[in-house]
């Protein structure tokens, strides 16, 4: 069964935002790599990614999260991950992924996209 790996993006308030789908691995993260790049080429320094759609992330996927996050605060700027405790059909793959490693405390981490574009947002804990 083939996936098809899509990054769609749009803007919410102050936002811009990046929806992700499909499988995060290491021929699908150079494009959400780029993509994220290109927004922040572009000026836009408050960006979340909506991962409730990815069904798999590997190592090379959370590589790409972790360094957009490093470009993000070198811009001074605001990353939010949207990670629903249930999402991707049986629960956030991304979500699962990222607290096994122990990486999940640096991303400000939100459950829909009301919540990451929020004036007062409240992120979950770690």
């Amino acid at each position: 069964m083939v996936v098809a790996f899509t990054v769609t993006g749009g803007e919410q308030g102050d936002w811009a935002v990046l929806r992700v789908s499909g499988e995060l691995d290491l021929v699908t993260s150079p494009v959400l790599r780029q993509r994220v790049h290109d927004e922040v080429a572009e000026g836009r320094h408050s960006l979340v990614l909506d991962l409730s759609d990815v069904l798999f992330c590997d190592s090379s996927g959370v590589g790409v999260l972790i360094a957009a996050r490093r470009l993000i605060r070198s811009c001074q700027g605001r990353l939010r991950l949207i990670l629903p405790a249930q999402g991707a059909v049986d629960g956030s793959h991304v979500n699962r992924v990222l607290g096994a490693l122990g990486v999940r405390r640096l991303f400000d981490v939100h459950p829909d996209l009301a919540s990451a574009t929020g004036e007062e947002p409240r992120p979950l804990s770690a």
